[in-house]
């Protein structure tokens, strides 16, 4: 085996362009630790805003990005038990994907379902434990009550719009195109809108029953954080998951007071950090995938060569579904 690889590497923090293949030494696991031979690697926003330098922590560079992957385990590091080499496994190791090879903690490692691809695998944690964590977790979402999801065709949109379903909630879908919004639908959604529709904030508010939305996902961020409070009913619950605008958005804490509206931040790397939480959204998912309930949404698939047309793509709001790079492509 060769001691090389290649691999996405950053030097430098900017736009998608940034980003360039390297030949680099391949990795040696160290204590606790294991290598996997990476087949796929799933591509989110906070992906693109690292390399930008603009996620919620500053980005180290060098580095390598890729914080949600999945392969085959080819070697462990010393000190790692219940992980088999040969295995597929998902990593959520937060960095190091975007290569051949890529190191992970060995408890940042995800059990995935025999029959999915490694596609599936690296489209399923970050979007799916998001989802749980917004709709139950966080969100405390009840069966009949109506959700608001935020760009309802992309990964965690589709994610969160069958997650919802299986749930048993009603699901109002926001997209920027005829052609996502039929995605969406065809996901479940009971009523969808154009997300620059003039009238949206009423119309959501309307298909709510008038009174607005309990539970909205929020992650456009910017001057539409002000619509989502509106479009919140008394007692509702928003739940900031992204920042798509990358616009500071302002808050007025007696807006919340005038209605009691709860406003909750979600991120999954620190809530990854609290066992019990992750206990119970592993298990509560792994029936529903079992079941054919949730499926990850495969999008388009790029090689590692492409990486920064994928970003770009991303950027662009080009894409549907989760951004996959295969490294072997």
């Amino acid at each position: 085996m060769s001691e090389t690889m290649k691999a996405v590497v950053v030097e430098e923090l900017g736009p998608p362009e940034v980003m360039q293949v390297r030949e680099v030494p391949r990795p040696q696991p160290g204590p606790g630790e294991v290598r996997l031979r990476v087949e796929a690697v799933g591509i989110n926003f906070a992906d693109v805003l690292a390399v930008a330098g603009e996620y919620l922590t500053r980005t180290k560079v060098p580095y390598t990005p890729g914080m949600e992957f999945a392969g085959i385990v080819d070697a462990l590091g010393e000190g790692v038990t219940g992980v088999e080499v040969g295995g597929r496994v998902a990593s959520l190791g937060g960095r190091g994907g975007l290569a051949e090879y890529a190191l992970s903690p060995a408890a940042a490692l995800i059990p995935v379902p025999p029959s999915f691809s490694g596609a599936q695998a690296a489209a399923f944690p970050v979007s799916y434990f998001t989802a749980y964590h917004g709709l139950k977790t966080l969100g405390h979402g009840r069966e009949g009550e109506w959700v608001l999801v935020q760009a309802a065709a992309g990964a965690l949109g589709t994610a969160s719009i069958q997650l919802a379903k299986a749930l048993g909630m009603r699901i109002v879908a926001m997209a920027s195109t005829e052609e996502k919004l039929g995605i969406a639908r065809d996901l479940g959604a009971d009523v969808t809108l154009l997300q620059d529709d003039p009238e949206r904030v009423q119309k959501v508010r309307d298909a709510a029953g008038g009174g607005g939305v309990p539970l909205i996902l929020e992650v456009v961020g910017g001057r539409r954080f002000q619509e989502s409070l509106d479009m919140a009913a008394n007692r509702g619950r928003v739940i900031v998951i992204g920042n798509a605008s990358r616009e500071q958005a302002s808050l007025r804490p007696v807006e919340l007071m005038k209605r009691n509206l709860t406003v909750t931040g979600l991120w999954l790397t620190s809530l990854m950090g609290d066992r019990e939480a992750t206990r119970e959204a592993a298990q509560a998912l792994t029936p529903l995938v079992a079941s054919g309930q949730v499926t990850p949404q495969v999008g388009p698939t790029y090689g590692l060569a492409e990486s920064a047309r994928a970003f770009r793509d991303i950027l662009d709001r080009k894409t549907t579904g989760k951004v996959i790079i295969e490294p072997g492509r």
